[in-house]
């Protein structure tokens, strides 16, 4: 690890309104395209009023994309055309590979004190665009947590760490998705491929995200790594607690649509034609 990245950019999620009326937190989006490549967008959903979540997401399509849901708290019903159902609770993820396509809803059921999770989008490459759907339900007892000296704690959902394999594997771009928590005072240093997109974005705590930086950021924060081969974090007045996600970027055009994303606007309208005409989905 000879070459630590430096924080390109530092912003602070926004209040968006998305669904059938969820308020919830964009990290990043449509906006940021395509600095977070093969990223597409990251919410933060958090609140203990129902009123800010039950409204939920009924009946979507997808496609030309990865959903990944990620719960820290509360509950979530979903259901897709592939005829999965079910619930996800605390510390599950659910890994969705929209492919050709797949229509799905995800509502947040009322719960006791905070709902809270992550949902990230991924990019597929235009050769995989219409692969075949695949969805991955894992528990919260799946992905293996890894301490590191110091009491440095890693739950590795995808990638690698200290000799532990994340649940998600054979994923297109590549990626580490980690939630690395840091106790006061304590220094996490981690290697990624030189050439990945690199970003963290605080839950809780604060830190700072590079050597020698001056600036500490907070909850809410979004930290995009420049190039580099490694991240070094360190947590300062407060234990800190944070999601690392890496990838590797695809470098081809983004035409999107709501929650549809193709490369071409010619696809994109294929694929509304599509859904009006009820030829969507092409594997059941």
């Amino acid at each position: 690890m000879d070459e630590p990245r430096k924080v390109q950019s530092v912003g602070k999620s926004r209040p968006t309104i998305e669904g059938a009326g969820v308020r919830l937190r964009r990290a990043f989006g449509y906006n940021e395209v395509p600095r977070f490549d093969p990223f597409l967008m990251l919410d933060d959903f958090h609140s203990d009023n129902p009123d800010d979540y039950l409204a939920g997401f009924p009946w979507h399509p997808h496609r030309g994309i990865e959903t990944v849901t990620y719960m820290l708290g509360g509950n979530v019903e979903h259901g897709d055309s592939l005829g999965n159902k079910g619930v996800i609770g605390p510390g599950d993820l659910q890994w969705m590979t929209a492919g050709s396509g797949i229509i799905h809803q995800e509502m947040p059921q009322k719960t006791k004190g905070m709902l809270a999770g992550f949902q990230l989008w991924v990019n597929l490459p235009a050769r995989q665009k219409m692969m075949g759907p695949r969805y991955r339900d894992i528990k919260a007892s799946d992905p293996p947590v890894v301490t590191l000296q110091g009491g440095i704690s890693v739950k590795v959902i995808a990638g690698e760490i200290g000799g532990a394999k994340g649940p998600v594997r054979d994923i297109v771009v590549e990626p580490q998705y980690l939630d690395v928590k840091v106790p006061v005072g304590k220094g996490f240093e981690h290697p990624i491929k030189t050439g990945h997109t690199a970003f963290a974005y605080v839950i809780e705590g604060e830190g700072r995200f590079e050597p020698g930086a001056k600036e500490a950021m907070g909850p809410e924060h979004i930290v995009l790594f420049g190039d580099g081969d490694s991240v070094s974090i360190t947590a300062l007045g407060a234990p800190l607690r944070f999601l690392l996600v890496s990838g590797r970027p695809l470098k081809e055009p983004v035409a999107w649509g709501g929650p549809i994303v193709m490369n071409t606007q010619e696809e994109l309208r294929l694929a509304f034609d599509e859904y009006q005409r009820g030829t969507f989905l092409k594997h059941q």
